[in-house]
């Protein structure tokens, strides 16, 4: 019996990790959409989003430098989010 409470626990645990990885992406996502829809930079909502959406990107931001600003947050966050969930989902396969 205790073997199925260690299994639901890891699978448990595992859904938590992915579901963290989904969250952040999902903030990368709504930056990266916020950025390329235009939405107003002095907006407290969009200050919000920058604010969390940066730290989360990691090394990310300023990875490729192109001439276009909009085509280079859609890059640099995107590839944020993507690595979340690729690093996330890892570590729910080894988790489980």
């Amino acid at each position: 019996m205790s073997r199925l409470r260690v299994s639901g626990g890891r699978s448990t645990a595992a859904r938590v990790i992915t579901g963290v990885g989904a969250v952040i992406a999902l903030i990368e996502v709504i930056y990266i959409l916020m950025i390329l829809l235009g939405a107003n930079a002095a907006n407290g909502f969009v200050e919000f989003m920058r604010a969390i959406a940066e730290p989360l990107a990691l090394f990310f931001p300023g990875l490729f430098q192109l001439e276009n600003y909009q085509v280079g947050v859609l890059i640099n966050y995107g590839l944020a989010a993507v690595f979340w969930l690729v690093v996330t989902g890892l570590i729910a396969r080894i988790v489980r």
